[in-house]
């Protein structure tokens, strides 16, 4: 899952971003309006944390125009005053949730992962298929409820395909999404990631169809 970070405040950024990563999401930060305005419309996004006091263009503006270009990732405004007007403008505007600053992180986790989570669909923060789940809140993963050990990428590509269990996801989407925006992408790394998924997990539900992508399926 990557995340856009939109803050300027280095020091939160810092902490918001390590928070963050540490709990399986892959980070862009931007630490102006224009920066972001411009990776929002750019880069595909899971979610987007949005301060809306940023220099050289506005939060509030960013997101008008993120949604006027018909770019629909769910977004969590921060703002750094408590008022309902600023609250009332930004969901108008077309925020999904709001959060004022100062804000404990785990707050801001729980937010972020349940926008994710309604986006796709989901009503819990634990994602079942078969016999596999996956806790989005610890990136725990679990088969028949015994604990599986993954790498940071191998549950990136797990969670990302829970989350979209509903489609086939191609090999390309899943490559800009377990990625940060400076890694050197390499779609074959997928079907390696892939490969040791089904062999860790032991239950064959990642099915692949051919020319298009990935996709969960019960085994038979």
């Amino acid at each position: 899952m990557r995340i856009l970070l939109a803050e300027d405040d280095a020091r939160i950024a810092k902490s918001v971003t390590a928070a963050i990563e540490a709990s399986g999401y892959v980070v862009t930060h931007a630490g102006d309006g224009e920066s972001a305005e411009f990776l929002g419309q750019t880069e595909d996004f899971d979610a987007v944390v949005l301060d809306l006091g940023l220099p050289k263009m506005d939060g509030l503006t960013v997101l008008k125009t993120w949604r006027g270009a018909g770019r629909d990732m769910p977004v969590l405004i921060l703002t750094a005053r408590d008022t309902w007007r600023e609250k009332v403008e930004g969901i108008d505007a077309g925020a999904d949730d709001y959060l004022a600053k100062p804000f404990e992180t785990e707050e801001l986790l729980a937010r972020l992962r349940a926008l994710i989570r309604r986006s796709a669909g989901h009503s819990t923060a634990i994602l079942r298929f078969d016999s596999v789940e996956v806790d989005t809140r610890s990136s725990r993963v679990a088969v028949d409820g015994a604990p599986v050990a993954l790498s940071a990428l191998e549950y990136r590509v797990l969670a990302y395909l829970m989350h979209h269990a509903d489609r086939v996801v191609s090999r390309t989407e899943l490559t800009e999404h377990i990625y940060d925006q400076d890694f050197e992408r390499d779609s074959n790394t997928i079907e390696v990631l892939i490969a040791r998924l089904r062999r860790k997990l032991g239950v064959n539900i990642i099915a692949n169809r051919r020319g298009l992508g990935y996709f969960l399926r019960a085994p038979s």
